[in-house]
């Protein structure tokens, strides 16, 4: 009960997301009219920040006393289980995308993860692969696009989902309509309560994270900002991205 009446903003997030391309875009065609950015690649800073305070203030008010309270509520046991098991779904998704990008050592671990943990991991909940030392390579369609030459284009805060790129507003839809943890159930009910249960387990997962980032960054934008970006770049180039700016 708590996880459905706490996230009921859940429901609408997903009916947004089709839009979030269209505001993208529209943003960038505005964005001559903002004033100058901080950041070559993060053209829409204005209106970022303004997204970004917006999710601050909704993290603050509603996500994370309802991951604290989860935390404080549900045992370690029943918590590591619910992780496991949605870890296990999208997986799947990192499996296909990892076969996508010809990663074939990605594809062979996202693999054997998915079959020991579907199986001997009682559909998940049991995260098997990793006591056999199996790694968890975990991908999307946005980075399979950067994979074959597809550049990130500009910085983008989502409201809500925070953090992102061009290319991974227009990979959404495609994570979002294959991504088996968006489609477990039989009806909208039991995709919002999957939806719910996502986004509290993993504000969940950086309680601690997040108290130590509002101790340390003197500017909490700019510090998410540029750590995301590093982070995509590498993933894209395996660890190893060129000493090229200019290379998508």
């Amino acid at each position: 009960m708590m996880l459905r009446t706490g996230f009921c903003a859940a429901y609408w997030l997903r009916r947004v997301l089709q839009g979030m391309l269209l505001v993208a875009v529209l943003g960038l065609q505005a964005c001559s009219s903002l004033s100058a950015p901080d950041h070559d690649k993060d053209p829409m800073e204005p209106m970022n920040r303004a997204i970004f305070g917006f999710n601050e203030a909704v993290d603050a008010a509603v996500l994370k006393p309802v991951a604290t309270a989860y935390t404080t509520v549900v045992p370690d046991w029943a918590r590591k289980g619910v992780s496991n098991f949605l870890n296990n779904l999208q997986d799947m998704w990192s499996l296909v995308n990892s076969g996508l990008q010809a990663r074939g050592d990605d594809f062979s671990d996202n693999f054997g993860r998915v079959i020991l943990n579907t199986t001997i991991g009682v559909g998940g909940l049991v995260d098997v692969a990793s006591k056999f030392n199996i790694d968890r390579h975990t991908t999307d369609f946005g980075t399979t696009l950067g994979r074959w030459g597809v550049a990130p284009g500009p910085y983008v805060v989502l409201p809500i989902l925070g953090p992102s790129t061009l290319r991974e507003v227009a990979a959404l839809p495609v994570d979002m309509g294959a991504d088996p943890s968006y489609h477990l159930g039989g009806d909208t009910t039991d995709e919002v309560e999957m939806l719910t249960m996502k986004v509290v387990d993993k504000r969940a997962s950086l309680l601690g994270a997040g108290d130590v980032l509002d101790g340390a960054a003197l500017d909490k934008y700019s510090f998410i900002r540029d750590g995301y970006l590093q982070r995509q770049r590498n993933r894209q180039y395996d660890g190893n991205p060129p000493d090229d700016d200019s290379a998508p």
